[in-house]
């Protein structure tokens, strides 16, 4: 790699004058500076931001602590705290703790291994003088992965942290669910029955009392021997779907597109047509839901949105730390509505 010594050696300048230039100081003639930039690009100089944060104690350098990039909801996420931060001139490193691939779903409640993984992570992160973590879980629940002495800045994306000094940006799991089933009633359904994903997960509860609400409110009964969970994939979809569709519900509430998958299979099986003998929605939009025959409706998840959200506070954090600012406050959490995305799968029925 050319260092900026060797820059300078080839400029004839001094090597302060070089990082002045790079660092855009005002202190050289308009002719040296457009010299040094020239070399510059031909050599292919980067500086090493690293270095340089370990001299002034600022490296403008952002950590992405992803739990899995395998999730698909985290993709999304990154890219669009990526995009923020660079536009405010940020650097950032993504850090893939690989948490699913390594243990599939069975690390949730293993806090040694959560922690022989994530530890060292914000150890050398805090070594390396980043100025701020943006953790993005791979599903919604409540974590603790920092202690309150952590300085770094740190902000969570789709999960709720249990310290109230870490602000957090989530979905909408009550609205988004709630505005779902009113769709469906608004269709005529009332026999309306539900696919969760474990009975102790965050989105699955959060939903069902978002279609609780929903149903109450349109003076509907909600029968809790029509709500079935499952594991959030096709299987679970196909082995739920039976009995909601022998109690004779018109509709079935999916909160995942890849159960909802399964209930299409159960139906096909049957004899029976998705949006014709069985209304069927979704949850998350995802590729594979408008290439179902007929296409599912679903919600989409604001991922792009929460990303940039949950900038938005890193940045304010960041800027507070720089102007030395501590200002009392309220925990931050912000949540962040699904919007509808109507297809072919579910059927008007008439009064």
């Amino acid at each position: 790699m050319v260092t900026l010594k060797e820059i300078a050696k080839e400029c004839n300048v001094s090597a302060t004058t070089v990082s002045n230039i790079l660092n855009g100081k005002p202190k050289v003639s308009e002719a040296t500076r457009q010299k040094v930039l020239q070399v510059v690009k031909k050599r292919g100089y980067q500086p090493n931001y690293v270095a340089q944060g370990l001299r002034n104690q600022r490296t403008r350098t952002i950590a992405v602590i992803a739990e899995d990039i395998g999730q698909f909801t985290t993709p999304s996420i990154i890219e669009s705290v990526m995009a923020r931060f660079e536009t405010e001139g940020y650097h950032t490193i993504v850090w893939n703790l690989r948490l699913y691939a390594r243990w599939n779903e069975s690390w949730y409640n293993n806090e040694q291994a959560y922690r022989s993984i994530l530890n060292p992570v914000l150890q050398e992160l805090r070594s390396i003088k980043v100025e701020g973590v943006l953790y993005i879980a791979g599903h919604a629940r409540k974590i603790h992965c920092t202690s309150q002495d952590y300085e770094v800045p740190m902000v969570m994306a789709y999960a709720y942290p249990d310290l109230h000094s870490i602000p957090s940006v989530t979905i909408d799991e009550e609205r988004s669910a709630y505005d779902m089933v009113k769709y469906l009633l608004s269709m005529g359904h009332k026999r309306i029955g539900f696919i969760g994903g474990r009975a102790d997960n965050i989105h699955t509860q959060r939903r069902l009392f978002g279609a609780q609400r929903a149903m109450f409110e349109s003076h509907v009964p909600y029968n809790p021997e029509w709500v079935r969970y499952g594991d959030w994939y096709r299987l679970s979809g196909y082995n739920a779907a039976g009995p909601l569709v022998k109690a004779g519900v018109t509709a079935i509430v999916c909160m995942a597109d890849r159960m909802a998958g399964g209930v299409y299979d159960y139906l096909e099986e049957k004899g029976l047509r998705a949006g014709e003998d069985v209304s069927v929605t979704g949850f998350d939009n995802q590729d594979l839901s408008e290439y179902f025959r007929p296409a599912l409706t679903t919600m989409d998840l604001p991922l792009a949105e929460i990303g940039e959200k949950a900038s938005a506070l890193l940045l304010e954090r960041l800027k507070e730390k720089e102007n030395s600012v501590e200002i009392p406050r309220e925990p931050i959490a912000i949540s962040v509505p699904c919007s509808l995305v109507e297809r072919q799968s579910v059927k008007r029925l008439v009064p």
